[in-house]
């Protein structure tokens, strides 16, 4: 019993750390879109206001977003936010998703991002090699940093991709899906709004607040919120 403790919590101390790891990452990276709007902004009045247009703009702009793109990844993937076909998937119990999943993961995902991992390295490791510029436009910007950033996020998505499998694991083990990391900004907002309300009452707020709670948790794990877990809910 203490053993099958231990190798749960030491499962979990790992889907935290790599969870930490894709969070971080996507978060920082998502600062990406304020620098992009910035130089978008400051281009539209070069262009229109001062006649006086940046030739390699348009590759820097598609710099920029392709990396907060591509290092968004794993953040995604580790907020289950991915898009799938889950006309059906929302109808199976946890462990008949975990183990479509872990199917999944297998088959598509392993042998997708080593992939690529491996091209992506050979293709940066050129651009550095020849030196690349940008042929798109005149004054085309350097291109092997930007490249170096396809193998790196291939890296990232798929340390996050063998959490998600131990998470799969666990769940077939346990019939339940461990938890992920809060990130429920909108569900802040919420309880913020609920709390100042004065034409709210307390029974109110509540149910509002675990019907929020439970949206989100079937969104992160694609389940049906049960039935009468709904009903003892309704006022």
């Amino acid at each position: 019993m203490a053993g099958r403790v231990r190798v749960l919590m030491n499962a979990q101390r790992l889907l935290r750390t790599v969870d930490l790891v894709s969070y971080g990452t996507g978060k920082a990276f998502a600062w990406l879109i304020m620098v992009l709007t910035f130089v978008v902004s400051i281009e539209v009045f070069k262009r229109y206001i001062l006649n006086a247009p940046t030739a390699w703009i348009f590759d820097f702009n598609s710099m920029l977003y392709g990396t907060l793109f591509m290092m968004c990844g794993a953040y995604t993937l580790a907020a289950a936010g991915h898009v799938r076909a889950d006309f059906v998937y929302i109808y199976m119990k946890p462990r008949g998703q975990a183990a479509l999943d872990l199917t999944l993961y297998f088959l598509f995902f392993i042998p997708g991002i080593l992939g690529l991992i491996y091209a992506g390295y050979d293709y940066a490791a050129l651009s550095w090699r020849i030196g690349e510029h940008s042929t798109v436009t005149a004054e085309g910007p350097p291109v092997y940093h930007f490249k170096t950033v396809i193998p790196l996020a291939g890296v990232l998505v798929m340390l996050q991709g063998l959490a998600e499998i131990v998470r799969c694991i666990e769940c077939l083990r346990t019939g339940a899906w461990p938890s992920r990391l809060e990130d429920v900004e909108e569900i802040d907002v919420i309880e913020t709004q609920l709390g100042r309300s004065e034409f709210v009452d307390e029974e109110s707020r509540r149910a509002a607040m675990e019907g929020a709670h439970a949206i989100d948790e079937a969104a992160r794990h694609r389940t049906v919120v049960d039935e009468t877990g709904r009903q003892s809910r309704s006022p």
